[in-house]
């Protein structure tokens, strides 16, 4: 304690700002407020406290749930004197403590990535009349066991600041957040009944700091409850539990923080000791201390673990420390705990080493959501989380922009996950380095909010330094780099010797330890990747923008990341959709986003928090499964010529022999073999060779083979079932064949009107206008299209696509066929085959289309399209080059042989194998929370829409095909030149058609941004000639 209170001296240098009001002033902000400490809890003897069972300590009273509430839309409107006693609030509603009130029916929830829930930027001066006020008030009991004994008030966290009295009497203000505020109310309580009463404001100065890109919302947000402790009690205590230098042995360094709010002085002793998981002690001390009367003091112990179990996100082993406060005679005065890791963090070799190994960051930014309930999320949403983390290969999240609750701490220290620990600073709105913010009242770097900010950085620091999850504290996230980062960077290093500090803004200055960008450029991956003299790792803070359909180019990523050793990783941007559940007139569920909630008089940024993996109800994006394929620490490197696959254990803790190995052999897309490798292990770091097993495979035969190899869990818990597929890879062992029709005996027949020409052959017949299109295709009498066959250029435009202005840039290809004119059409025979020849001139992008048709004597029917530039002509980009055919509602059964079984793009496709699937069409459409382009399947060989009797048609391509089958038309998805706030619940299936788009390629779907950013080169359809054709058959069961 003595630590902690004397580093206020540190930023001494504050100036006072004038201001009438607590809540605009950046001096006020812990008036009452007790010093930060470690989550812990008190517990009457060693034995509960080794349990941890804190909500069933005698000494813990919750103070969650109903509380009486008043909404007030301003500050002069507020009920004044609600806080004293006797104050009537029987006609008050109730409000659910935890919990956001724009959640529960107060005010509106907003919106906004960059700037302020109010407009005019001031600060420290927020807004008098749009600046809500919620008014809580409750009665809670003193048992009688507490009495004669300190009493202390514990929040959470609390939107934006908070005054708070006890019995009429006022303890205290304080603008906390997303940081816990302790307050001693044993002068104003008594026994029996007593009143609590809270004042939040929603737009405090504190506002200016807390410019994260999430929903504004306000309230009790965290846990309230109360605790009790003897005169003399536990303060708080820091645990470094490390290892030695051979990474061997476990090393303790216990500084424990004893109080005494008795007059008078206080012979105590302190004993501390150490379980493992077993329940065994294997390590204990004990000292004796004097605390001095109304004083403190600290006890520090040093100990050692020989071969402990040491934590990691792969394996994380705890061991549970109880300290116990006895006084001189040796009876328990009270005991806490924590559970602890023995681990070690430290920078070498420009390299991020957790127990003396380089890890590679599979991370993703987390902010606290729940569909329902806001910022305040349950165990249950939580464990969702880390269930969909580790099986999908996440091992590190960054709590973006603020310190979380603590039980997502506890959850990522049991279960595994690195964590970097974010200060709930983010200052994006009066400006970040990048941008050259106007400095002179910046609070980054002005004296005046000094205090203020360092107050929040020792927060984090001070109540999560004991959990081993936590590897890097971070400053805080677009804020500028004024002093007082640099401030709080020193004390920082200074108070925790054991964990890097980084921050975004600080670029490759001084005061970050990681290179930590955020969005960098490819080229600037490539250019710190190459590098020879660097001290620092690199590890993107966040990077890969998964706004909607997205997530391209990950792959291309982690090529430069494992091209060199000081390139670690990074985090997703980000982990879940921030969308509210809602449900419209019809009943229809669906996810708000910003300005849904009659916010668009205030300012929103739309569908902008809708960047995750994960939907808002945890449910996986098609994404994720890039994500999941690139992430795996089991990666496999086959040598078809040697027929071996060499399986790679990129764990740096672990072996594999948790692993079942299985593997199947695809012939022309179906399993023809399959099997498990036999006892298949290899330790961190190491490798293991198996032989593929193709005896018997005539991998000359003209089918094309496949090689799939899949790392299975064997045993499987809670978090990761038995049997989950981990990792896998596919080995190609025979090419792709280029497909030709077999030419019938019989030629077609031509039946020339002034319409038009009807061609038959075989059971097929066509009907071609004077244009040279079809318009319809009929088998056995059945017919087959609904709107014969269009070209299709267009996509319903993605967020990556809107952010990079395509759906302007682009926007002739959406109108270029509609606006084409036939220039030629003609009915040729040629052999044993018949064709159809059109060209179209398209002015809108100066292009010429050429349309071939070619009739077989089977039926077949050949489709043929060409793009013609022009030399002269100026186009943009396309964002697709195909067809696309409707076909009637009843041909709903997909099946295709290329990708899958997810929808896959160009850059997007790494996760997807090469085999035959089939679906229901209606299961096709991905619905993303704004509707956009959905799923597309690439490398298509050949796809089937068949009805219920197995009647319908097949596609096959000459070449690989892009295809996809939707009962939504395009234009459903595509809200034209403005996103409309456009929800799941606009788009309807259509009532009569299903659409199969036939496509040689469309544009990726980018990720590096969502604000500009195009996909790679290699998938963007630059304008030139295109021409591909495939082939249509009618097919039955």
């Amino acid at each position: 304690m003595l630590k902690k209170i004397s580093v206020i001296a540190f930023a001494a240098t504050m100036l006072t700002v004038s201001a009438a009001e607590d809540w605009e002033n950046p001096a006020k902000f812990a008036e009452g407020r007790l010093p930060h400490r470690a989550t812990a809890y008190p517990y009457p003897t060693a034995a509960e406290a080794l349990k941890g069972d804190f909500k069933a300590s005698t000494w813990y009273e919750s103070l969650n749930g109903k509380w009486k509430f008043n909404y007030s839309a301003k500050p002069s409107e507020r009920p004044k004197d609600f806080y004293l006693t006797g104050y009537d609030v029987s006609s008050w509603g109730d409000i659910n403590v935890p919990g956001n009130w724009e959640m529960q029916g107060y005010g509106t929830p907003i919106y906004v990535n960059v700037g302020f829930g109010f407009l005019n930027r001031n600060p420290p001066f927020t807004t008098h009349d749009d600046n809500p006020v919620g008014s809580y008030k409750r009665t809670f009991d003193i048992p009688a066991s507490w009495d004669g004994r300190k009493v202390f008030l514990h929040f959470g966290g609390s939107t934006s600041g908070m005054y708070v009295w006890v019995n009429g009497k006022k303890v205290g203000y304080v603008q906390s957040t997303k940081n816990p505020a302790e307050f001693d109310i044993t002068p104003y309580i008594h026994q029996g009944k007593n009143d609590i009463a809270c004042e939040v404001y929603r737009w405090t100065d504190g506002t200016y700091l807390e410019d994260q890109d999430f929903w504004r919302l306000s309230g009790l947000e965290r846990d309230v409850y109360l605790y009790s402790t003897a005169d003399q009690r536990i303060g708080d205590f820091f645990a470094r539990a490390g290892l030695d230098s051979g990474y061997k042995n476990g090393t303790l360094d216990l500084d424990v923080d004893l109080l005494n709010y008795a007059s008078g002085n206080a012979p105590v002793n302190v004993n501390a000791e150490l379980f493992d998981a077993a329940g065994k002690k294997v390590w204990s001390a004990t000292a004796k201390s004097d605390i001095a009367s109304q004083g403190e003091k600290s006890v520090n112990f040093k100990g050692s673990v020989r071969n402990v179990a040491k934590w990691s996100a792969e394996i994380p082993n705890l061991y549970t420390l109880v300290i116990t406060l006895a006084d001189k005679s040796g009876k328990t005065i009270e005991s806490t705990s924590a559970r602890v890791g023995f681990r070690s963090v430290e920078i070498k070799n420009a390299q991020l080493m957790v127990n003396g190994r380089p890890i590679e960051v599979h991370g993703v930014n987390l902010h606290e959501h729940h569909p329902i309930h806001g910022h305040t999320v349950d165990r249950e949403t939580m464990m969702k989380d880390i269930r969909m983390m580790k099986r999908n290969n996440v091992n590190a999240i960054r709590t973006c922009h603020y310190p979380q609750s603590p039980m997502m701490y506890d959850l990522c220290d049991e279960y595994g996950l690195y964590v970097v620990d974010e200060a709930n600073i983010e200052i994006h709105g009066m400006g970040v380095v990048h941008n050259y913010p106007d400095t002179t009242n910046h609070p980054a770097y002005h004296p005046a909010w000094r205090d203020c900010m360092l107050d929040r950085e020792m927060a984090l620091v001070e109540r999560d330094k004991n959990h081993p999850s936590v590897i890097t504290w971070s400053l805080g996230n677009e804020a500028g780099n004024g002093e007082n980062f640099q401030i709080a960077y020193r004390w920082i290093k200074e108070r925790d010797k054991t964990r890097p500090v980084q921050f975004e803004q600080a670029d490759e200055t001084w005061n970050t330890d990681i290179v930590c960008p955020m969005y960098p450029s490819i080229r600037y991956m490539k250019e710190y990747a190459a590098r020879k003299n660097v001290t620092r790792p690199y590890i993107m803070c966040e990077y890969a923008h998964a706004m909607g359909n997205s997530s391209g180019n990950f792959q291309e990523y982690f090529d430069i990341i494992r091209s060199s050793p000081h390139m670690q990783g990074g985090f997703i941007w980000d982990w879940v959709d921030q969308g509210f559940l809602r449900q419209d007139e019809d009943g229809r569920s669906y996810w708000t986003y910003g300005g849904d909630y009659g916010a668009r008089s205030y300012k929103n940024d739309g569908n902008f928090c809708i960047n995750g993996v994960v939907n808002p109800d945890r449910t996986a994006h098609p994404g994720l499964y890039e994500v999941k394929k690139v992430y795996q620490d089991i990666r496999f490197a086959p040598d078809v010529k040697k027929g071996t696959i060499t399986i790679e254990n990129n764990f740096i803790h672990k072996d594999l022999s948790d692993y079942d190995f299985n593997w199947q052999i695809l012939r022309d897309g179906k399993i023809v073999k399959n099997g498990t490798f036999a006892k298949v292990n290899a330790l961190p770091g190491k490798t293991a060779v198996v032989k593929m097993p193709l005896d018997g495979v005539d991998l000359g035969d003209g089918a094309e083979y496949y090689f799939n190899i899949f790392a299975n869990v064997r045993t499987g818990d809670d978090i990761i079932p038995a049997g989950h597929e981990q990792a896998r890879e596919e080995v190609e062992l025979s090419g792709h064949r280029t497909y030709k029709p077999a030419v019938a005996a019989a030629a077609p027949t031509v039946d020339e009107t002034s319409n038009g020409w009807t061609v038959k052959a075989g059971n097929v017949e066509i009907f071609f206008n004077k244009e040279g299109w079809i318009r319809s295709y009929a088998a056995d009498g059945r017919k087959l299209l609904s709107q014969g066959i269009a070209p299709s250029f267009w996509r319903a435009p993605t967020d990556n696509d809107w952010g990079n202005n395509a759906h302007k840039r682009l926007n002739a290809w959406r109108v270029a066929f509609d606006n084409s004119r036939v220039t030629s059409a003609t009915l040729v025979k040629e052999g044993d085959v018949v064709k159809v020849v059109s060209m179209r001139d398209m002015p809108d992008v100066n292009c010429g289309l050429k349309t071939v048709y070619t009739v077989y004597g089977d039926g077949t029917l050949g489709v043929t399209e060409s793009l013609v530039t022009h030399a002269d002509a100026r186009i943009p980009e396309l964002m697709r080059f195909g067809t696309s055919i409707a076909m009637p509602k009843e041909y709903d059964n997909f099946t295709w042989y290329g990708r899958g079984p997810w929808e896959n793009y160009s850059d997007r496709k790494h996760s997807s194998f090469v085999g035959v699937y089939s679906g229901k069409v209606a299961d096709q459409y991905y619905p993303y929370i704004r509707p956009q382009e959905s799923g597309n399947k690439t490398d298509v060989r050949w796809a089937e829409l068949t009805d219920k009797d197995g009647f319908g048609i097949r596609v096959v391509g000459e070449g690989l095909l892009n295809v996809s089958a939707l009962d939504v038309t395009p234009e459903a998805l595509d809200p034209g030149m403005d996103k409309h706030n456009m929800h799941q619940n606009d788009v309807w299936p259509d009532a009569w058609n299903v659409y199969l788009n036939v496509d040689l390629a469309q544009r990726g779907l980018g990720g590096d941004n969502s604000w500009g950013a195009a996909p790679h080169a290699p998938y963007i359809l630059t304008p030139k000639d295109y021409s591909y054709t495939y082939y249509l058959t009618p097919v039955t069961k």
